[in-house]
């Protein structure tokens, strides 16, 4: 688990059985639903399957509520971010992170070709590194203890 691993490698890591996704002529009190049905941040925002947007629990109140936008008469695609940054199964994490921080967002899509396949997290890319360093760790303790394999 190193920050040089493949963005693929994380997805493989995650439980995730499928993209949590909403239309963009949905309303924004569905995707809220969804949003707090799954526990997540964020929906990406499909139309006919292509990416055509993200709508994040930031969205819903920076673009939102912040204007005095009901969400029952709210369309997804009034307050979605879009065009969306994404990424590709090759990307590192490392090359996210920085992404994440130029840009200041906690969600990436992770395209292969045309095909969303994942989205991964601020708080997934941070557990990725902890868990390196966790290994790190115990490696080294081993070799300090002399339990290191010669």
């Amino acid at each position: 688990m190193k920050i040089t691993d493949s963005i693929e490698a994380v997805l493989k890591t995650k439980n995730q059985a499928r993209v949590l996704s909403i239309a963009p002529n949905q309303t924004v009190f569905e995707a809220i639903q969804v949003l707090a049905a799954n526990d997540v941040g964020a929906l990406v925002v499909l139309d006919e399957g292509a990416l055509v947007g993200i709508l994040s629990e930031r969205d819903y109140a920076r673009k939102g509520v912040l204007h005095g936008h009901p969400s029952k008469e709210t369309l997804v695609s009034q307050i979605m971010t879009s065009p969306v940054l994404y990424v590709t199964p090759g990307h590192t994490v490392d090359d996210c992170m920085n992404m994440m921080t130029d840009r200041h967002i906690r969600h990436l899509p992770v395209l292969d070709g045309e095909t969303v396949i994942g989205v991964v997290s601020i708080g997934d890319l941070v557990k990725w590194i902890i868990g390196g360093q966790e290994q790190t760790i115990q490696a080294l303790e081993g070799y300090i203890s002399g339990a290191y394999p010669a």
